[in-house]
């Protein structure tokens, strides 16, 4: 070949790396759904058994992504747990419907592959979706260099679920006097980043001299979907929310049935040690609860009469515990008090 003709690998894409990335995922990962096996990665689709045993199945699909917290791992050198972080951020969106996970489908874009990166983010994925008992079926990985910088890359994710027509949790059970159960998140999560670094970058703090802040940051998303799906299939909920961008205040409206009202005691919430640093760098009260989860990851509307059946299907860390109740108001929320961040 004539060195100077021009090749696809010259201009940036290197396909023979693009297949041993391939490779490594198939090796890593087992599609399987009831007796029969598919292996999908590297073909033009995937296939998936659907469960025989729910009467009436309805079909369940999120997306999202992990937003700047990509910026945190590129920053510290560590990539395995914001691929734990992008399955969360779509399965605890489809338990919130009531949907058990079947499937996972992942993206990643990125300036130039680099197996180490590329591996680390995979198992963290296939780790995400052994936690969420769903599979890893298939994705797309772009090599686009000149659109992303040297080291720089993006991730997201699509996830599909599955739901009895009876099972589906919407506003029609959420009833006046409900109780609000805060279940604990992990920290973080995957939201608000771009305000953290903002005050890392005025602050000019060296995370990877923080200890603090260097494990902090990089903890993955909590998985709900062990445990509400137990509370789902013991009756024991009426809805729920995950606790993402925006907050309390923007996620607790969206289940919330006209002329109800969640009001919730802000002095109940439990606040965790990042929050508070937070808070102690000049963020207020209103944009803490609409940037972060504020220690709250998920919230629960459950019969007053169930609250003590709740507790058991969780572990020490995650013990939901009242914040509030549903009533009969115009507006959907309520905050009563404030929070403490002593």
């Amino acid at each position: 070949m004539n060195k100077n003709s021009f090749t696809y690998k010259k201009s940036g894409v290197d396909i023979d790396a693009a297949d041993k990335f391939i490779k490594f995922i198939s090796s890593t990962t087992t599609k399987k759904r009831g007796k029969k096996k598919f292996n999908n990665i590297g073909g033009f689709g995937s296939i998936s058994n659907l469960p025989k045993n729910i009467k009436r199945p309805k079909i369940v699909a999120c997306t999202d992504g992990v937003g700047t917290k990509i910026e945190i791992a590129n920053l510290i050198n560590k990539y395995d747990t914001i691929g734990i972080d992008l399955v969360a951020m779509s399965v605890n969106d489809l338990i919130v419907q009531g949907a058990t996970p079947l499937l996972f489908l992942d993206y990643i874009s990125i300036n130039k592959i680099n197996l180490p990166k590329l591996k680390s983010i995979i198992k963290g994925i296939v780790k995400g979706c052994n936690i969420s008992n769903c599979d890893l079926v298939g994705g797309e990985t772009a090599e686009m260099p000149g659109t992303y910088e040297k080291g720089k890359f993006d991730i997201a994710g699509f996830a599909v679920g599955i739901v009895d027509e009876k099972k589906i949790l919407n506003k029609n059970k959420i009833k006046e006097n409900d109780l609000i159960l805060a279940i604990p998140s992990s920290g973080l999560h995957s939201n608000g980043y771009s305000l953290v670094r903002n005050i890392i970058k005025k602050n000019k703090i060296n995370v990877n001299k923080n200890t603090f802040l260097k494990k902090e940051l990089i903890k993955p998303t909590k998985i709900y979907v062990k445990e509400i799906l137990s509370l789902i299939r013991k009756n024991l909920i009426n809805g729920c929310a995950n606790i993402t961008g925006g907050g309390l205040p923007d996620n607790i409206k969206r289940i919330i049935p006209e002329k109800f009202c969640a009001e919730i005691d802000l002095k109940k919430i439990k606040i965790s040690k990042i929050f508070r640093w937070l808070k102690n760098n000049n963020v207020n009260d209103n944009e803490m609860l609409r940037t972060f989860n504020c220690g709250v990851g998920f919230c629960l509307i459950i019969n007053p009469k169930n609250l003590s059946k709740i507790s058991r299907y969780f572990s020490k860390n995650y013990k939901p515990y009242v914040i509030g109740k549903i009533s009969k108001r115009k507006n959907r929320l309520k905050f009563n008090g404030k929070i403490d961040w002593s």
